[in-house]
C-alpha cells in the first residue's frame, strides 16, 4: 500500500524522505540565526526534509511565548522558498504542555517504521536532558541531534554514563551537527523590537514586516 503525509498542507510520498530532522522550539521569534542552524543540520545530516515545529508551552518553562499563534505565521514567512523546510503545528493544536514524546510519535505515525527522524537540541539542553518526559523510549524513536556551535566544546556525554545504554551515547555522539558561532537570542531580540531597535540581519524581512504589521512585541 502506497503510504502518504500531510503536513500543513503538504502531501509527501513516504518513499520521498528517508531521514527527516524534527526542529522543535519557541521561535518567539524565529530569527536569522534558527534558518541558518537549520540549513548546516540538513546538509550535515544529509536529510530531506526539516520541519519546524512551534511549541504551544514547553514543560520546562513556566511562561507561553509572547506570539502565541502569531509564531507558525512568522515561521512560513521565513521559510518561504525553501523547498527543505516546511512547518507543523501539530504542538500547537495539542493541549499543553508539549512534550518532545508525543511529537515524536506523531511523526512516527505520520512516516512509518522506516523513516529515521531526528531531533534537534541546544548543546544547553542536555544538562537536563536524562529527566526530560520518558526519555529512554524516546530514544528508541528518533535520534537525538546535538547543535553545538563553532568554538565551542564539544558535549560530555560522559555524564550520561550508566544512564543510557553505550549503544545510545555513542550513537549521541556521532550525530552530532556543527553549526557556525551565531550570537542571536529571541528574548534579546524581543527587547530590541520593542526599543525599535532591531538590526536588518536578525530576522528574515518577510518576518519583521509580518512583526510590524500586527504589531508585535512592541514593534510599530
Amino acid at each position: 500500500m502506497t503510504r502518504f503525509s500531510t503536513v500543513f498542507g503538504e502531501v509527501w510520498h513516504m518513499s520521498t524522505f528517508k531521514k527527516i530532522i524534527l526542529f522543535g522550539g519557541s521561535f518567539d521569534p524565529i530569527h536569522a540565526g534558527h534558518v541558518c542552524v537549520a540549513r548546516h543540520a540538513l546538509e550535515a545530516l544529509g536529510a530531506g526534509k526539516l520541519i519546524f515545529i512551534p511549541a504551544h508551552r514547553s514543560p520546562h518553562k513556566t511562561d507561553p511565548p509572547v506570539a502565541g499563534r502569531y509564531r507558525l505565521a512568522m515561521i512560513r514567512k521565513a521559510i518561504e522558498g525553501i523547498d527543505d523546510f516546511c512547518v507543523s503545528d501539530c504542538e500547537l493544536m495539542r493541549s499543553q504542555p508539549s512534550y518532545t514524546l508525543d511529537t515524536i510519535y506523531y511523526f512516527r505515525e505520520h512516516f512509518g517504521g522506516d523513516a529515521v527522524l531526528h531531533w534537534l537540541v541546544g548543546a544547553d539542553q542536555l544538562s537536563s536532558f536524562d529527566r526530560w518526559h520518558r526519555v529512554n523510549e524516546l530514544l528508541e524513536l528518533c535520534r537525538v541531534s546535538v547543535m553545538v556551535r563553532a568554538g565551542y566544546p564539544p558535549p560530555d556525554f560522559g555524564q550520561f554514563k550508566g544512564v543510557f545504554p553505550e549503544g545510545i551515547i555513542d550513537r549521541l555522539k556521532n550525530d552530532i551537527v556543527q553549526t557556525p558561532r551565531i550570537d542571536l537570542d529571541s528574548t534579546a531580540i524581543r527587547s530590541q523590537l520593542a526599543a525599535g531597535m532591531i538590526g536588518t540581519d536578525a530576522l528574515p524581512a518577510g518576518v519583521l514586516q509580518y512583526i510590524k504589521e500586527n504589531h508585535l512585541y512592541g514593534y510599530s
